[in-house]
């Protein structure tokens, strides 16, 4: 057998180990603005994520609030739409689809 026998411990740790970014970069970029660029693409994915989620969160309360005629009804849809507007204005959400969205939440609070 040649060299030294393979043990985990001796395994060499790469970038892609450390970040745990297998799943987003079929390969690691050897220039160091490009493996920021990843890094930094992670951070924001993730947020983005959380915001998105946050919105829809928001969405289906003030829908609920709105089906059940609950008192706080008005509250819950104003919330709503300032998240969209919100989200929006951080591209999250294109300008006509929160046209819709905001459309969609008004006539739930008018009807």
């Amino acid at each position: 057998m040649r060299g030294r026998p393979y043990r985990p411990e001796n395994r060499c740790v790469s970038l892609f180990d450390l970040l745990n970014i297998k799943k987003e970069v079929s390969r690691m970029p050897n220039i160091k603005s490009a493996k920021k660029r990843v890094k930094v693409n992670k951070t924001k994915a993730e947020a983005n994520k959380a915001r998105k989620s946050n919105l829809k969160t928001m969405i289906k309360k003030a829908e609920l609030a709105a089906a059940n005629n609950a008192p706080d009804k008005e509250a819950a849809v104003k919330l709503a739409i300032k998240r969209v507007d919100q989200a929006c204005a951080k591209n999250l959400l294109h300008k006509n689809n929160a046209a819709r969205k905001k459309s969609h939440l008004a006539k739930l609070l008018n009807a």
